[in-house]
Order: C-alpha cells, then sequence, then structure tokens
C-alpha cells in the first residue's frame, strides 16, 4: 500500500511540474499557441523586467519585449483576416436571406388578398355551393387545408425574418469585433516602434559599452532616489491646475500641478509628481525665453532622458534656443548669472547627483536668492526652504 501511494505521489507531481513546463527564453523559439504566447511573456518577459543590472541583460530583455510584441502582432492579423472572412460570409447569407424573405413576403401578401377575398365563405354558403355531401365535405377539407397552408406560411415568413436579424446582428457583431482588432494592432505597431526605438537609443546612449551603461544607471538610481525621498519627505502631493499661478515673471510652473503631475518621464514609468523637479526647472527657463513649453513637453521628449529611465542627459539638452552650460556652485558665479539675465537652475539638498530636488534662481536678493521652486512655488526665498547649493547651471 505504502508502494502504491509513492507511486501515485511521484505520477502526480510529474503531471503537475509539466503544467508549468518551462520555456526556452530565445527569439528563435516558435510560439504558435496563446499558451505559448503568455508562457514567453510570464517567463521570459515580465521576470526580467526587474532584474536588469547589466548591459546585457537589458538587451536581452529588450529583445525578448521585441519579439513578444512582433508574435502579437501576427496573431492579431491573423485574427483580423479570419474576421474579415466571417464578415463577408455573413454578407453573403444575409443577402440570400434578404432575398428569400422578399420573395415570401410577396407570397405572404399575395396570399392574404386572397383569403380576403374569400373572407365571407361560411359553412352553410358552402352547404348552398355544395351538389351533395361528398362535395361539402370536399369544400370544407380544402378551405381547411388552405388555411393550414397560410398559417404555416406565416411562421415560415416569421423565422426566415428572424433569421435575417440575427444574421445582422452577428455582422455588426463581427464588425465591432474587427474594429476592437484594427486598434489593437495599431497599439501593437505604436509599441513595437517604441520598443525598438528605444533599444537603439540605448545603444547609442551606452556606446554599447558596458561600464557606461554601469555608470549612468548608478547615476539614474541615485538622482532618482534622491528627487523620490524630498518629494515623500515634504509630503509633495497633487495640486489643482495653476493653483500656484505664474510668478512675477510669468513662467512659473510647478511638478505637483494636476496638469501632468501624473504623467510619466520618457519610456520609463516615473511620474512628474515623484521626479519631476529637474524637468520642470528646464521648462521655467524654456517658458522665460519666450518657448511654449511645458513640463508635459519636456517629459515627452523622449531624447532628453537616459535610456528607458527618467535622468535627463548630460549635458541637459537646449531650450528656447539656448545651450547647456554648467557653472560653479559658489555665490559668484550664480550672481554673476543671474545679473546677466540668466536664470540659474541649483541642485539642493543631498549631493550625492547634484542635488536631490532642483529649483531655479530668478535674482539675487541681498545675501539671499529669489527662486521658482516645482514644489513650493514661485517667487520665494531660497533661504526660507534651503541652505546649501550642489550644483548649479543655466542656458545661454
Amino acid at each position: 500500500m505504502k508502494k502504491v501511494l509513492i507511486l501515485f505521489i511521484l505520477i502526480m507531481t510529474f503531471f503537475s511540474l509539466d503544467q508549468v513546463r518551462a520555456i526556452e527564453c530565445s527569439t528563435n523559439v516558435q510560439l504558435k499557441t496563446q499558451q505559448e504566447i503568455d508562457e514567453f511573456d510570464n517567463q521570459c518577459v515580465k521576470p526580467l523586467r526587474n532584474q536588469i543590472n547589466t548591459l546585457s541583460q537589458q538587451i536581452q530583455y529588450m529583445n525578448n519585449q521585441i519579439y513578444l510584441t512582433t508574435v502579437q502582432i501576427r496573431q492579431t492579423e491573423q485574427k483580423i483576416t479570419s474576421t474579415e472572412k466571417e464578415i463577408n460570409v455573413l454578407g453573403s447569407r444575409i443577402e440570400g436571406l434578404d432575398e428569400s424573405l422578399t420573395n415570401l413576403s410577396v407570397l405572404l401578401i399575395q396570399k392574404i388578398i386572397k383569403d380576403y377575398k374569400q373572407r365571407s365563405v361560411s359553412l352553410f354558403g358552402l352547404l348552398l355551393d355544395s351538389q351533395n355531401a361528398s362535395d361539402l365535405l370536399s369544400k370544407i377539407k380544402y378551405v381547411k387545408t388552405a388555411r393550414d397552408k397560410n398559417q404555416k406560411f406565416l411562421v415560415q415568413v416569421q423565422e426566415a425574418k428572424s433569421n435575417f436579424e440575427e444574421q445582422k446582428l452577428l455582422r455588426e457583431e463581427k464588425k465591432t469585433e474587427l474594429d476592437r482588432l484594427t486598434q489593437t494592432l495599431t497599439a501593437q505597431q505604436e509599441s513595437l516602434n517604441s520598443q525598438k526605438t528605444q533599444k537603439q537609443k540605448l545603444l547609442t546612449d551606452t556606446q554599447n559599452d558596458e561600464s557606461t551603461y554601469q555608470r549612468l544607471l548608478q547615476q539614474a538610481r541615485t538622482q532618482l532616489a534622491g528627487f523620490k525621498s524630498f518629494v515623500s519627505s515634504v509630503g509633495a502631493g497633487i495640486i489643482s491646475a495653476n493653483q500656484f499661478g505664474t510668478g512675477s515673471d510669468g513662467s512659473y510652473y510647478s511638478q505637483r500641478d494636476a496638469r501632468w503631475a501624473n504623467q510619466t518621464i520618457g519610456y520609463s514609468s516615473e511620474n512628474i509628481l515623484n521626479v519631476g523637479c529637474l524637468l520642470t526647472s528646464v521648462a521655467i527657463i524654456g517658458k522665460k525665453y519666450g518657448s511654449d513649453v511645458t513640463p508635459s513637453n519636456i517629459a515627452s521628449d523622449t531624447n532628453r532622458f537616459w535610456g528607458s529611465t527618467a535622468y535627463m542627459n548630460l549635458p541637459w539638452t537646449g531650450v528656447a534656443g539656448r545651450s547647456y552650460s554648467s557653472i560653479g556652485s559658489d555665490s559668484n558665479s550664480i550672481t554673476q548669472e543671474l545679473n546677466n539675465g540668466n536664470y540659474v537652475i541649483v541642485g539642493v539638498g543631498g549631493c550625492a547627483s547634484g542635488g536631490s530636488h532642483f529649483v531655479v534662481l530668478t535674482k539675487k536678493d541681498g545675501d539671499d536668492y529669489i527662486m521658482h521652486d516645482p514644489i513650493y512655488g514661485p517667487d520665494i526665498k531660497f533661504s526660507s526652504h534651503y541652505s546649501n547649493i550642489c550644483s548649479a547651471a543655466t542656458f545661454k
């Protein structure tokens, strides 16, 4: 008995393992069924997303992602072809039913007219019109048979009409499904193009060099972690659109603004509220110098950010026809730029990556500065919130 029980457990274990079989994580594997596609996604794409520590792992993840999307596009295209064929078949069927229904309707009308003309026939009339009992029975039988046939014919017409309406409804459902599939295909194609662009951008940004990738990855992680920590520590939440106004110069923006606070940055999953102080500062500079740019525009410009992160490439991409210029973080250098009419973006707080928060200095005020702070608001004294400057840059 014990041996039988052990054998049973081994058999059940074997079949259980078969249900969660591993799939080859290669772009050469043929994915034919929906189950195979789902297994590839669950084993070769989703798990890698949070396990990327090297350039080769990042590229492998991107290759698998691109291959999966390509397979999904092929699957959607096949569904579209199949649905189009079904719609064409239904169209032909409806055409035939329509013709049949028209013919039946004509015949039914003719029978109704004929019955209407004979509507006054009664048993007494049949009796008078009959030569003998046999003739009377024949006429009664004829009338009954005619009425039965008319009733059956009416049922036939009703069934034909019902079938016609069902086929029309089914065709409309298939057309709706085709529209949905077409929209899905468009979204998948856009996603594929984006994935290919991201991969090429990564190779360009890192020059396909592991050491460059590691350096930039560390910088990105450090800076973005600092941004998140700062926002969390001050308890900054979303505010209503333009709640703080545009400042004395009309160029202020807040990263907390409901119009873009939840918008993701570049190809990343990070949003402007949590890590958007620097890009918002760049938008303020752009607005100051006449460009109709917002934090949303900056966040949407994927070329400004490294790889698939929200880390802004150095040197920062120009804005309003001006180019990035790094300056000293000392008071004299900053004051000189402000006196020359150039707003200065400075990093404050933790200095591990140039600052755990960025603000825009707009002018000198005695021993202090006036700033546009993407978190706290416009035209605020620098010393009311900060005491150190980690880095400084401007656009000229």
